[in-house]
């Protein structure tokens, strides 16, 4: 009999495939949003200081800054919960976890930017990676380590694996004796 981790096999697959479908499904929302062309009457510069937009857009007012700095932190942010979901790690370093989901995040939203480059009406903006980034990076610090301490408590594990489990061996694998080729 095969041993299934310590989440029980189905509780395991469904983690990982809940969170793969929710990846996919959020991810082809973040692509028609960003990705879409707008029909502007005129285009703003590409923004490549760092900090420049926040300036801009808190110097319009904090509810102007609230709306623009919160959309900018808020479209990415699921991944910061959906990546780890979907690797389905939980008993990790969360200093790992964290910077693999950080990491995988950056690239997908320097990814983006460089494809807006291509889109009629979007610009690049550096100040959408960076708040993206600390978007994912909150959401994943908010709710991964607690979800994680949880389902550990959960099922009753502290650390370990969590690919499935060898059972023991039972004793030497037969071979079967080598054959001479003919001459």
């Amino acid at each position: 009999m095969q041993r299934h981790g310590f989440l029980g096999g189905s509780a395991a697959l469904r983690i990982r495939v809940t969170g793969s479908v929710l990846l996919v499904a959020h991810l082809a929302f973040v692509a028609w949003y960003t990705l879409r062309p707008l029909d502007v009457p005129w285009i703003l510069p590409p923004n490549l200081r760092p900090f420049d937009g926040i300036r801009a857009d808190v110097a319009l007012g904090w509810p102007a800054a609230v709306r623009s700095l919160g959309g900018s932190l808020a479209l990415l942010a699921p991944l910061g919960v959906l990546l780890p979901m979907a690797g389905g790690r939980l008993a990790g370093s969360p200093l790992a976890s964290l910077l693999r989901t950080v990491s995988a995040a950056t690239l997908l939203s320097l990814g983006i930017e460089l494809l807006q480059t291509g889109v009629p009406g979007q610009v690049v903006d550096v100040d959408s990676l960076l708040l993206n980034t600390a978007g994912v990076a909150l959401a994943h610090l908010a709710v991964v380590p607690a979800c994680r301490a949880r389902l550990r408590r959960r099922y009753g594990r502290r650390g370990g694996h969590d690919v499935p489990r060898e059972e023991p061996a039972q004793g030497r694998t037969p071979t079967i004796p080598r054959v001479g080729i003919a001459p």
